[in-house]
């Protein structure tokens, strides 16, 4: 995931001017590391402990909110609060992002679990072949 998704966000940065290219290491990180290990974490500790879509919810919003909670610390670090510090800005950057994220994370979670679904119904066999079965 790491290698396709900074891909994906290079190819946003030259051609859609989003995130760009001085921030591409941050971005990729944040999103192409941090987000998709947090999925495949939640996703092997809790499969089969829990009903599959539970399951791909948990996976699927903990790792929007993750890539978030990244973010939110990297631009802290970099732009840090004269009075309050890192913390201050800590606060400040991840008070803005949960006004958007939270829910855009639920949606998300909500219509991976229907992707996910509808591939378990039309593709079952391959999503066995690739370890997906819940």
């Amino acid at each position: 995931m790491s290698v396709l998704g900074s891909i994906v966000l290079l190819f946003q940065a030259l051609l859609l001017a989003h995130g760009g290219l001085t921030t591409l290491g941050a971005n990729a990180f944040s999103m192409a590391i941090v987000g998709p290990l947090v999925a495949a974490g939640i996703w092997r500790a809790l499969k089969g402990k829990l009903h599959w879509g539970v399951v791909v919810f948990l996976a699927a919003a903990f790792a929007d909110w993750a890539t978030y909670v990244v973010t939110s610390v990297q631009l802290a670090l970099a732009y840090p609060d004269p009075m309050g510090g890192f913390w201050a800005s800590f606060a400040k950057f991840g008070t803005v992002f949960a006004v958007t994220q939270i829910p855009l994370a639920i949606s998300e979670g909500l219509l991976t679990v229907v992707i996910f679904g509808a591939l378990r119904g039309n593709a079952p066999a391959e999503m066995r072949l690739l370890g997906m079965e819940a």
